[in-house]
């Protein structure tokens, strides 16, 4: 339990330091821009999407990716937007309790799930108004991959903000 325990302080601090001071198109496209990028160098079949009050700003699918990745980045970004937290952490919390999120919370599935890889986008002294998303890895390393690309376009050090490596 101890690894659960230390992840969800570790995701809660950075959605604590992973705020944006304003957040508009273009750095919708920066950050999209650049999640594509790692996903070419790496070679990653992903589905990225970036929406701001419901407004799709980005969206891109790698090759290799099935509509089942677009799918899930519906209901991690629905989960998000519902709840304001991250998609995993909401896992985290979930598995923690040993609970599951309709039994918990009498909601949907198809609509909403608990799956790493969605992140709220925060604005300081306002809070979420919107999502970035990336769907087709494992869900740690969906959620890892879009921490990686908010720490560095906010400048902020990778390595404290990273989860541990299990």
């Amino acid at each position: 339990m101890m690894n659960i325990e230390q992840d969800i302080a570790q995701v809660s601090r950075q959605e604590q330091r992973l705020q944006f001071p304003s957040f508009d198109a273009d750095t919708a496209w920066t950050l999209g821009s650049r999640l594509r990028q790692f996903a070419k160098e790496r070679n990653l079949a992903i589905v990225i999407d970036i929406q701001v009050n419901n407004h799709q700003l980005f969206h891109v699918a790698m090759p290799g990716v099935t509509p089942n990745n677009a799918d899930w980045v519906r209901r991690k970004r629905n989960l998000v937007e519902h709840y304001h937290c991250s998609s995993y952490l909401m896992k985290l919390r979930l598995q923690h309790q040993k609970a599951n999120l309709e039994d918990k919370t009498g909601l949907n599935p198809r609509d909403l799930v608990a799956a790493g890889g969605s992140f709220p986008i925060l604005l300081k002294g306002t809070g979420c108004v919107g999502t970035i998303t990336v769907s087709g890895l494992a869900q740690r390393n969906d959620h890892a991959l879009v921490v990686e690309v908010i720490a560095e376009h906010l400048q902020l050090p990778l390595a404290e903000l990273a989860l541990s490596a299990h």
